[in-house]
């Protein structure tokens, strides 16, 4: 048993978010089924998951000792519920439908809570995924989508399907398309919008030009093709192409013409969004055609295409009014 006393920082909040903020590890199922079975207490006494706790009150936890354990990112797909959006998956390789919000990859910010984690917790508790009988290799991403982007990401099973995924990657044999939905009409419905981007890796922003002002290694050539779908009001609803993938390219590219995404407060002033409860930049990786060219041990995905649910891109919506002009 383990006893926690609730300081002057703790007092005056429930019972169960407490519990969530302490013991991250824990599945909230779980946490009430242990409140429900006693197994959770509040001086003593049985609790309710609602309780609101006062400074001086002691939790008592007959709970499993793992949960006290430090979360590290090596061991934080052991002790999570995997939530995953799978499109398509096979031996392997995994198709996931990231949703806006969530980090791919362990950040500063956040080690536990990360698509990656979730991905090695799904294949671990299916049996897919057994580190002790590995010796370096671990489930891994291909590619990679902003936090608040949503979006097909890519992950291996095995590392015959890294090695293959990332050659077609950089090959360009693996063929993406994005739905955005873009501040103001534009003039062309159809283009290629051409220039060169410079990061700066302190603010983790980019900048875009039109012609290239420095010899700098920073600065690369970018290359974005669009297509306007549907308008409604003073939005553009948009199919992306990137034919050159650079950090922020849609965003940085499309906000540099005069055209910055719904939703999006790096690339665009958008108070007036925020203040209408967009949360997310409007952007989604939501279709992808595995186009390869070249013989390799995942043949059988040639000429494949996979897509999200369309009702999982939030900003459709927004162009399904009687307004909505389609193009």
């Amino acid at each position: 048993m383990h006893t926690l006393t609730i300081g002057k920082n703790d007092a005056g909040q429930r019972l169960d978010k407490f519990l969530s903020k302490n013991f991250k590890t824990m599945p909230p199922a779980l946490m009430y089924k242990y409140i429900r079975l006693k197994k959770i207490k509040v001086n003593r006494k049985r609790a309710e998951q609602k309780q609101v706790l006062c400074e001086g009150d002691t939790v008592e936890l007959f709970i499993k000792e793992e949960f006290f354990e430090a979360v590290t990112p090596d061991n934080a797909y052991l002790k999570i519920t995997p939530r995953l959006d799978v499109v398509y998956e096979d031996e392997n390789i995994l198709l996931c439908d990231k949703r806006p919000g969530v980090i791919v990859h362990a950040d500063d910010g956040e080690d536990y809570n990360t698509l990656i984690n979730h991905i090695k917790a799904y294949l671990y508790q299916r049996g897919e995924y057994r580190p002790d009988r590995e010796h370096a290799f671990a489930p891994a991403l291909c590619n990679r989508i902003d936090r608040n982007t949503g979006g097909i990401v890519i992950a291996a099973k095995t590392a015959e399907a890294l090695r293959v995924i990332n050659e077609k990657i950089r090959a360009g044999e693996i063929d993406k398309r994005y739905l955005c939905a873009a501040h103001g009409i534009f003039e062309k419905k159809r283009g290629t919008l051409r220039g060169y981007l410079k990061k700066d890796s302190t603010t983790n922003m980019v900048s875009v030009f039109e012609k290239k002002t420095t010899d700098s290694a920073q600065v690369k050539e970018i290359v974005t093709e669009y297509e306007v779908l549907s308008e409604c009001g003073d939005l553009s609803l948009c199919e992306v192409h990137l034919i050159t993938g650079r950090t922020h390219q849609i965003r940085a590219h499309l906000s540099s013409v005069g055209h910055p995404l719904l939703g999006d407060g790096k690339y665009g002033i958008n108070r007036e969004d925020r203040h209408a409860g967009y949360k997310f930049q409007a952007l989604y990786s939501y279709k992808l055609t595995f186009a390869f060219t070249t013989p390799s041990s995942l043949d059988y995905l040639r000429g494949k295409t996979f897509a999200v649910d369309r009702s999982h891109i939030w900003f459709l919506k927004e162009f399904s009014t009687e307004s909505a002009t389609e193009l």
